[in-house]
């Protein structure tokens, strides 16, 4: 059997699929930094399930990444990446270099306002606006039917989907449910760069998200307090220095102060030198 085709250039992959869009086929994309772990593996059997052709893409943005964060230690195992995606039956594989996807430096980038400034995008400042316009590239080369993305990276989700309303993309948004560690550590690329100590340390977030939405659905209406004990839970693990934790309206990540709809808690933290984020849904009775 031959292994998965990949594709290094636009045009390459643009001619690979023509065949399939002139034959009135759905194509599902699956954006991703590679590293893969079985989070990805799960957007990729969904996106097998529902579409007639799959393309992964794997590239290293650099537009968002800051200029003191992970760029140049960010995990790469290409050969490992396309074994995986051999097996899991891609129809492509997209991997372009920096250079063919920014061929000269970028006039023209996408920016939300104020959905890309809250939240992560404190803490990161500008890296929305890398992550929309690298994404709406994505879309632009493959215009896909489909597109799966992880509910781990829920603001990312949320800038994704009201980007893909406002200018009006004709593709379809697929969150799918954050795929864990036995333990309930959020799977994560940047995982592979914890120590034994700081994997362990780092358990206390789902821990924390946990102890957060059994109160929520056992009555407390209180944003503060849910937070309150959240961040005492966090700050008792001496290996994890949080950066953010927020409870906000799961449709548009409002912050709220009442839990009277479905909400979204998300925390920032650093864990060593790994900054890891998580999230979880809770609904009040």
């Amino acid at each position: 059997m031959r292994p998965v085709d990949r594709h290094e250039t636009i045009d390459a992959l643009r001619t690979a699929l023509r065949e399939a869009r002139q034959a009135g086929q759905s194509v599902g994309v699956v954006p991703t930094m590679g590293y893969l772990h079985d989070g990805h593996l799960e957007l990729v059997r969904r996106a097998r399930a529902e579409n007639d052709r799959v393309v992964v893409t794997i590239f290293v943005n650099p537009t968002q990444f800051g200029p003191n964060e992970d760029f140049s230690t960010y995990p790469r195992d290409m050969e490992r990446d396309l074994a995986l995606l051999d097996a899991a039956k891609v129809d492509a594989v997209f991997t372009p270099g920096v250079e063919a996807m920014y061929p000269q430096p970028l006039q023209t980038t996408i920016s939300l306002k104020p959905l890309g400034d809250m939240l992560i995008g404190k803490v990161r400042p500008g890296h929305f606006s890398g992550v929309a316009t690298v994404v709406a590239k994505l879309f632009n080369i493959v215009q896909p039917t489909r597109a799966y993305f992880g509910e781990k990276d829920f603001q990312q989700l949320t800038v994704i989907r009201r980007m893909v309303q406002d200018l009006n993309f004709p593709v379809e948004i697929v969150g799918v449910p954050t795929v864990r560690e036995a333990d309930g550590l959020a799977m994560s690329s940047r995982n592979v760069r914890l120590s034994p100590d700081d994997r362990r340390a780092a358990r206390v977030l789902s821990a924390a998200l946990a102890e957060g939405a059994a109160m929520i659905e056992a009555g407390e209406g209180d944003a503060a307090r849910v937070v309150a004990q959240m961040t005492t839970t966090i700050a008792a693990e001496p290996g994890v220095a949080l950066r953010s934790l927020d409870i906000c309206d799961s449709r548009d990540l409002s912050v709220v102060e009442r839990i009277d709809r479905p909400v979204v808690m998300l925390v920032t933290a650093e864990v060593g030198p790994v900054l890891l984020i998580d999230q979880r849904e809770a609904r009040p009775v």
